[in-house]
């Protein structure tokens, strides 16, 4: 399955349940995650989709690091399986 096949179904996954994917560009600032996902009540989260079985690289897992430390939620998927879980985590209380 190819990376953009798993950005499509993220993207439609997101909009079903209320909420937008962004596609997410900062040419200021490499290595930042593919996706916004904004959902309702102000949940937002980072996605970094990769190919199946495919790694971030050294400076996209350095921007996760940073995120995270923020405080952002920062998924890296690589099947379209991930997508239910990375949702139900987000919209859970």
């Amino acid at each position: 399955m190819l990376e953009k096949t798993i950005e499509n179904k993220l993207t439609l996954a997101v909009k079903k349940a209320g909420g937008i994917a962004p596609k997410f560009v900062s040419p200021s600032f490499a290595g930042m995650p593919d996706r916004l996902v904004l959902l309702p009540d102000g949940v937002i989260a980072f996605v970094e989709l990769k190919a199946p079985g495919k790694k971030p690289r050294p400076l996209q897992e350095a921007r996760h690091r940073l995120l995270r430390r923020l405080g952002f939620k920062v998924y890296v998927i690589d099947s379209e399986e991930q997508i239910g879980g990375m949702l139900h985590d987000l919209l859970s209380p």
